[in-house]
């Protein structure tokens, strides 16, 4: 596992002029054209140092972006997080009790536990709710080709693949099996949905090509949807898919992979990928291929998934 601390390109802006929105949540921003077409959401910062979707927010915010049809709404989510970055310790400021990513399900924001996440969550629940597409940005700790997350919904395929870009698409027929991801929260966690509700990973978190990728992106989303004028087209060749198989959990401060790793390596079947203790985590099939091989060991945290190549 790597401890190296990777360069910073991209570092925090103070985002307290966006605090006061129209929504009566702090920092979410809406939109409405007047117009019948679409409710859009475009969300950054779900993890506080994930910089790639703040800048595409502010970007969105900054230049004046209205819908033409439908309905806009930007937001930031963990700002809490985000305003406790230290470069020193970059990885620190992702989160700061619960990863906002995992508990968008009615257990945990109808359950008694407190923390700010879930108080965060339970703020933007109802703009969460209300939105008929989804788009959730993010970037990754390690420097690995960006790629699309989405429930296996055809909808969400359907969006994906008309976007040029990433390239790299992974699937989740049975959602992450770590907890509920915002774009699975409500209605869009079911085959009947109301439209498209997909995470971008970006790239590495604190790279410029990956906030430059953010903004092309969540530009490419609105256009896609009529909000906003922009030619989009879909890439010229088809998509590299995958398909979640599993997430291990980290459960003992002693996991570590058999040998460096940063994302997308593959395993034959059967061979050994990580040991956790007394668990061996082994290739579920041939060609298995990793995503988001975590840094460090963190008990309670994810520390891999297991995927496999679709046709």
């Amino acid at each position: 596992m790597s401890t190296a601390l990777p360069p910073i390109e991209v570092l925090p802006r103070d985002l307290a002029a966006y605090r006061t929105g129209n929504t009566g949540i702090d920092y979410v921003h809406r939109f409405e054209s007047g117009r019948p077409g679409p409710h859009v959401m475009i969300n950054g910062l779900t993890h506080g140092n994930e910089f790639c979707g703040m800048v595409a927010v502010c970007h969105l915010l900054d230049s004046g972006v209205r819908p033409k049809i439908g309905t806009l709404t930007l937001s930031f989510a963990n700002v809490a997080a985000y305003e406790t970055f230290d470069a020193a310790q970059p990885f620190e400021s992702r989160l700061i009790t619960h990863n906002l990513n995992r508990i968008w399900s009615s257990a945990w924001l109808d359950g008694a536990e407190d923390s700010v996440e879930l108080r965060r969550a339970r703020e933007m629940r109802p703009a969460v709710a209300e939105a008929e597409h989804i788009l959730d940005i993010h970037s990754t700790s390690q420097d690995v080709v960006p790629f699309w997350v989405y429930p296996a919904f055809a909808r969400n395929a359907a969006v994906a693949s008309a976007l040029p870009r990433p390239g790299v698409h992974l699937v989740m027929p049975a959602g992450l099996g770590s907890g509920t991801p915002l774009i699975q929260h409500g209605a869009h966690s079911g085959a009947e949905g109301p439209g498209a509700a997909l995470v971008v990973e970006c790239g590495q978190h604190f790279k410029q090509a990956t906030a430059d990728l953010a903004v092309e992106v969540a530009l490419d989303f609105l256009g896609h949807f009529g909000l906003i004028e922009r030619e989009v087209k879909p890439a010229p060749t088809p998509p590299r898919r995958f398909e979640l198989l599993r997430t291990h959990v980290i459960q003992n401060a002693s996991f570590a992979f058999t040998r460096p790793v940063i994302g997308f390596e593959t395993f034959a079947e059967g061979e050994l990928i990580a040991t956790d203790g007394p668990i061996e985590i082994r290739a579920l099939c041939d060609d298995c291929t990793i995503f988001m091989p975590a840094r460090t060991a963190i008990v309670g945290r994810e520390g891999v998934y297991l995927t496999k190549p679709l046709a």
